[in-house]
């Protein structure tokens, strides 16, 4: 793109440096409230996805390829979620939080990273589960450890790719006041719409690469769980087929949650959309559904549950203890 040198720059306008996160002020009366919220939700997330990667970690039984895929998800949320909740608690202790120009860009470019390999990770769990239901016979074969291995490598890979060009587009723009960003982070949107520059190719490029991992991906998950749905139609156990769709929409529900807010905010035109929408949106993909995935990928597996208690027996001396209202047992 396009620059002018800095003598060819207007005398009175000054690059910004730092920039203002307005995050939730507009809710001043209930910043207190939202902070214990979030905090929660943050402990929440962590603590889950830190069991997950301990009990499949030390469990020999669950070093199968779904397990495997789910350890690197679990991995990915906390660091996705650790990107984002830091800062934005920050803001709602001190009603305003001030990042700097680098600051701001590292965080961009760890969101779209790690949010672009949550995209990846989540097609090959979903092609995983089609292989098992659809192939059971050559899964074995056709998702061996070191295939297993290889494409959570390519989805780590392609995530690291993914997440340079946004950023170096959005760094390479003139910011040149004001400088409030009206979100609870440096998210790609209001980073455009404070620009002086002219954004239309980086708008375009950013609109391009999303379809290509947001639509594709998603695209690729719901082909899986079509042929997924299939099969389970076929199955004759009346009471099989319950809790195969019971596991199976639920996953759907979680990654329909997460793409389609995605693809909301970053594929089709958002600008006619309030602030205030577009942080509620923000949200769900970067707040609820870091905290569903361990739930809804975890804890409605029974192999999982089953190596939590083996875990707890082995670790504290608990036989045969059940916890009521825990969040790992039911």
């Amino acid at each position: 793109m396009f620059s002018f040198p800095q003598a060819m720059k207007p005398p009175n306008v000054s690059s910004v440096t730092e920039f203002q996160l307005l995050g939730f002020q507009n809710l001043l009366g209930w910043q207190t409230l939202l902070f214990a919220i979030f905090l929660f939700i943050y402990f929440l997330t962590v603590t889950g996805n830190a069991v997950i990667i301990a009990v499949v970690s030390q469990d020999q039984r669950l070093h199968s390829p779904m397990y495997v895929f789910l350890k690197h998800l679990s991995f990915l949320e906390i660091w996705y979620t650790s990107t984002i909740m830091p800062l934005l608690l920050a803001n709602l202790f001190s009603h305003g939080q001030a990042i700097s120009f680098p600051a701001c860009m590292a965080q961009l470019y760890f969101f779209v990273f790690f949010g672009a390999t949550e995209c990846f990770l989540l097609a090959m769990m979903a092609y995983d589960r089609y292989l098992a239901i659809c192939s059971p016979l050559h899964y074995p074969f056709l998702m061996s450890p070191e295939i297993c291995t290889t494409l959570v490598a390519i989805s780590w890979l392609m995530g690291v790719g993914t997440g340079f060009l946004p950023c170096l587009m959005i760094s390479k723009l003139d910011f040149c006041g004001p400088n409030q960003i009206n979100h609870f982070f440096c998210d790609l949107p209001p980073l455009m719409q404070l620009s002086c520059s002219n954004v239309y190719v980086t708008r375009m490029v950013i609109f391009i690469l999303s379809i290509a991992v947001l639509c594709i991906c998603f695209l690729l998950t719901l082909v899986s769980y079509v042929f997924i749905v299939s099969t389970i139609l076929r199955i004759p156990s009346a009471s099989g087929r319950m809790k195969t769709f019971s596991t199976c929409g639920s996953h759907l529900a979680v990654v329909t949650i997460y793409y389609g807010t995605m693809i909301s905010m970053y594929v089709r035109p958002n600008d006619h959309l309030s602030p205030e929408i577009n942080k509620i949106i923000s949200v769900f993909y970067t707040v609820v559904t870091p905290l569903l995935n361990p739930v809804i990928y975890s804890l409605r597996n029974q192999e999982f549950k089953e190596a939590v208690r083996k875990v707890m027996r082995k670790k504290c001396g608990i036989y045969g203890v059940r916890v009521k209202g825990s969040f790992f047992v039911r």
